[in-house]
């Protein structure tokens, strides 16, 4: 059974940082894609930053140069570091992984952690 909790949300003033982490069991994250999404008051879900099974990395436009996504196979986590916060980051952010087998792909999800930047 494949599980994501996330935790490392909280409560930051404008200009901070936060580590959020992804714990995953069930499959290995370095066979997966994995990523990371948000959903913010009345605003869409929006993909924030995604990585490959081969490590390559993408990003929306609007955290580009402030967020990284990594991964620590060792410890089977995935993290999103995010530097440089703004009030519109404000949002529940969501670990994703995509499993995919030779009967297909399935996409897990964790709980969800809030983020919310304030001063």
């Amino acid at each position: 059974q494949v599980q994501l909790v996330e935790s490392g949300g909280g409560l930051v003033q404008p200009g901070g940082s936060l580590r959020l982490s992804c714990e995953v069991s069930g499959v290995t994250v370095d066979d997966n894609a994995v990523g990371w999404a948000r959903e913010g008051a009345g605003k869409q879900h929006e993909l924030v930053a995604a990585m490959t099974h081969g490590g390559g990395t993408t990003y929306m436009n609007s955290v580009k140069g402030r967020f990284t996504i990594s991964r620590d196979n060792a410890r089977n986590t995935v993290y999103l570091q995010m530097n440089g916060l703004k009030a519109e980051d404000t949002a529940v952010y969501y670990c994703n992984l995509v499993h995919t087998t030779f009967a297909g792909s399935h996409s897990y999800w964790g709980q969800g952690t809030q983020v919310t930047v304030s001063s």
